[in-house]
């Protein structure tokens, strides 16, 4: 059972292995501002191509504003090697083999093949940035596959809210 993840908390761990070798550890990681995790769907999946192929483009306006960036699905590392190669994702670090786990301790939605193309399970799309500290800041999680936010719009706000200190909103739930 998945849960429901609240702001200006502790993110859930997260460590997983990168195309190309390594692994990828939240708590290991150290941005300026923030970390951005950008949950896809899969190989399986156009919109997912289009969107990591735009965030690609936008690796140099991340660094610029303090934001470390990974992509991650429940992919194998085949599939995942396929979607960094096909897609020309050179600039971004892709990681995979994300668990049933992972996937309810990050309050993502599950969903099952309907197509010969997809994996038998996989983690329908979640963006989360995460504070130096561990603390969640950014929560946005679909049970659509076309359902994103715009990441140029988002990279844009970093600016205002680290010198705003703008806090982390809807931490109260009903």
């Amino acid at each position: 059972m998945s849960q429901k993840l609240m702001p200006d908390t502790q993110a859930p761990a997260l460590t997983l292995p990168l195309v190309g070798g390594g692994a990828w550890s939240l708590a290991d990681q150290i941005p300026q501002n923030f970390t951005m995790i950008v949950v896809y769907r899969g190989y399986h999946c156009p919109v997912c191509k289009m969107y990591l192929t735009k965030l690609n483009g936008l690796t140099d306006m991340a660094r610029e504003a303090g934001v470390g960036v990974v992509a991650v699905s429940m992919d194998t590392e085949e599939r995942a090697k396929m979607s960094k190669d096909e897609w020309g994702l050179t600039n971004l670090d892709v990681a995979y083999g994300m668990t049933e786990g992972d996937v309810a301790n990050w309050g993502l939605y599950l969903s099952t093949a309907i197509k010969d193309a997809e994996n038998t399970k996989f983690a329908e799309p979640g963006l989360f940035w995460v504070r130096p500290d561990g603390r969640l800041y950014l929560i946005d999680i679909s049970n659509m596959p076309w359902s994103r936010p715009d990441v140029e719009f988002l990279l844009s706000k970093v600016k205002f809210a680290t010198e705003n200190a703008y806090p982390a909103r809807g931490g109260t739930s009903v």
